[in-house]
């Protein structure tokens, strides 16, 4: 029997992302995402300026006169969500965690994709692989992966993206809509891609469409003023002290994480990667929709 207060919070969550998913993203994700090919729809009479490679020569042996074949493209896909749950995931400095916002834009393209009769699966990873639950489709399978992302308590706490993706391309045989949500935090606590993460990421993008959701937390970006401060790393347990006093340190520390986050999206766009930065403190709906509509555009110009 699941809590009554757990069930609240999934159908919150439901609610607050189904009606961004109605407003905003309202077919974007059909039109964004390509299917594995193309399938065979119906043969119908030639055309002037039909492609002559598309005609059926048995039906128009028969027919007398030129028919050719139609074809679509196929649409059902796989959504495979890959999490990170590792410690880092827990810190929220206004009334959000990361993990939870991860557990919204899960949500958001979890029913996205149900709506073009997609299947999602997910892939929880901290340093090792926590849980897999294999794609289905259905209201009640995007209620059990938000569940799975907002309150699955993993065995270890820190990051090895590494080891997530290398399992995603085992267990998943066919191309598929791969997006990586994390903080891409690193074991020295920067917000990098290493180097064999990166080249990982460049290998599965190769087969998959893969799209990396970057989320932070304000508080990781710039200090408050709090004067003298004790840390313990949600990762590794190491206890930092830190001067929140210093009015150049703040700004330094400032634009040493600004410099980070850019130099990560450039890792992506580099491996091809196409990625999304969102924060805690921000409504991600808008920036969703900005991304849908530059991908659609770009497909159509490709």
């Amino acid at each position: 029997m699941i809590p009554r207060e757990i069930l609240k919070k999934i159908r919150q969550i439901e609610l607050r992302t189904n009606r961004i998913v109605t407003e905003t993203l309202a077919g974007q994700y059909h039109s964004v995402f390509k299917g594995q090919g193309m399938n065979f729809d119906e043969v119908r009479e030639y055309q002037p300026g039909d492609d002559v490679r598309a005609i059926d020569w048995n039906v128009t042996a028969r027919m007398n006169h030129p028919f050719i074949k139609k074809f679509v493209e196929e649409r059902e896909l796989t959504l495979m969500l890959v999490v990170d749950v590792s410690g880092s995931g827990l810190f929220g400095s206004r009334g959000q965690s990361k993990r939870e916002l991860a557990a919204e834009i899960a949500s958001v393209l979890a029913f996205s994709a149900i709506r073009n009769n997609d299947k999602v699966g997910l892939i929880l990873f901290s340093d090792e692989v926590e849980k897999f639950i294999p794609p289905r489709k259905g209201r009640s399978h995007v209620l059990r992966v938000i569940r799975e992302v907002l309150f699955f308590e993993p065995k270890r706490r820190g990051t090895d993206l590494v080891n997530a993706l290398e399992f995603m391309a085992r267990v998943t045989a066919h191309r598929a809509i791969t997006v990586v949500v994390s903080d891409f935090i690193s074991a020295d606590a920067a917000v990098t891609l290493p180097k064999m993460t990166q080249t990982r990421l460049r290998m599965l993008n190769r087969k998959h469409d893969v799209v990396a959701v970057q989320i932070s937390d304000k508080h990781e970006l710039e200090l408050p003023a709090l004067g003298r401060l004790i840390l313990e790393d949600a990762e590794t347990g190491e206890i930092l002290e830190v001067n929140t006093g210093s009015a150049s340190s703040r700004a330094a520390f400032a634009l040493r994480q600004q410099k980070q986050i850019a130099d990560l999206a450039k890792q992506f766009r580099s491996s091809g990667i196409d990625s999304i930065q969102l924060c805690t403190n921000e409504a991600y709906g808008a920036t969703l929709g900005k991304f849908f509509e530059t991908r659609e555009k770009r497909r159509l110009r490709g």
